[in-house]
């Protein structure tokens, strides 16, 4: 740690932006107590990019976030701002941060808080350091976005109880799971909920196929089949695809759509962690000087990459994965 610049920081500001995710408050948490362990004031900023504009702030203490590690959300409360992405947003956003002498921001959330702060670093020099909050997992850089487990494990919950259903009355399921763009959360519960398939953006999916691999497994004795289904898919949402089996292959379907409730709840041990290293580590890397970079965790390590690796590049869905899901479907 560089003596120098810790000495230097006196304030930073953190911040919650987009979709809220499992894990966030354990990230204020240890953002707050890793800058009170080192002596620097916390500044709270509600609302996202729009609370800075318009200085909605609160003093953030080790008593204030206390509590909060097992509650779901952010109790910053987060929102997408839309005159934050013109130049004249941001210049009110550094205003806001420069009445209360604050020498570093840090903001949660996907790839388009990162740009955001991308864009406020680039066009003032303000410091800034992203923290991966998605239920997503889509943004490079990091294996794991804080809230991508505790999703999965709302997503297998409901896959297990509607197994019960399916098999009582010999019936298709299909399950939708939030990914508009990433099959992450699709992939991950069907192989932990034992579904038959996962159809999601990343690969092809076809009808015909999958008729075809639901008839042989009706014929090795399956009475009853679970598919797990991104609401991105390129064949359209469960609703649709389910027409299509229908149609194709003949078979009763039933669609169930978990929504929302994939982005609450109490975070999972897994993110809980997850949440307090890279809080720990945001705080961490302002201390050392770092101007602009995200942290994430790759290989069980925390790392730092440039922000604009969260939209330049595109994370791959992890093909082994893929394979295993028609490896335990026979």
């Amino acid at each position: 740690m560089c003596l120098k610049n810790k000495e230097k920081i006196k304030k930073i500001a953190v911040l919650t932006s987009g979709g809220d995710s499992p894990g966030m408050n354990p990230a204020i948490r240890a953002i707050v107590r890793t800058a009170i362990y080192n002596k620097i004031e916390v500044l709270g900023i509600k609302n996202g990019y729009d609370g800075l504009i318009n200085d909605w702030t609160i003093p953030l203490t080790s008593r204030s976030v206390g509590g909060i590690i097992n509650k779901g959300g952010t109790m910053l409360f987060s929102a997408r701002s839309e005159d934050f992405q013109k130049p004249a947003g941001r210049q009110a956003a550094l205003k806001t941060l420069k009445k209360y002498n604050v020498s570093g921001l840090i903001v949660i959330g996907g790839d388009g808080t990162y740009r955001g702060a991308h864009a406020l670093h680039n066009e003032t020099g303000f410091s800034v350091i992203g923290v991966p909050g998605t239920i997503d997992n889509d943004i490079a850089g990091t294996d794991y976005t804080i809230g991508f487990y505790t999703a999965v494990d709302t997503a297998m919950q409901a896959i297990d109880k509607i197994r019960d259903t399916a098999v009582s009355h010999n019936r298709l399921f299909l399950v939708e799971v939030m990914g508009r763009h990433a099959g992450f959360i699709a992939l991950a519960s069907a192989i932990a909920g034992g579904a038959e398939d996962a159809l999601i953006p990343e690969t092809k999916t076809d009808i015909k196929e999958l008729c075809k691999r639901l008839h042989e497994g009706k014929k090795r004795g399956k009475i009853s089949s679970i598919i797990v289904v991104a609401e991105g898919d390129e064949e359209g949402n469960a609703i649709e695809i389910a027409k299509k089996i229908e149609k194709k292959g003949g078979y009763e379907t039933r669609v169930s759509v978990i929504g929302y409730q994939q982005r609450g709840g109490s975070p999972s041990a897994l993110d809980r962690i997850l949440g307090t290293r890279l809080g720990n580590a945001a705080v961490e890397e302002l201390l050392k000087g770092t101007q602009s970079a995200m942290v994430g965790i790759q290989q069980n390590k925390v790392v730092t990459h440039p922000l604009e690796m969260a939209w330049k590049e595109k994370k791959s869905i992890n093909k082994t994965l893929v394979s295993l899901i028609g490896i335990m479907s026979v």
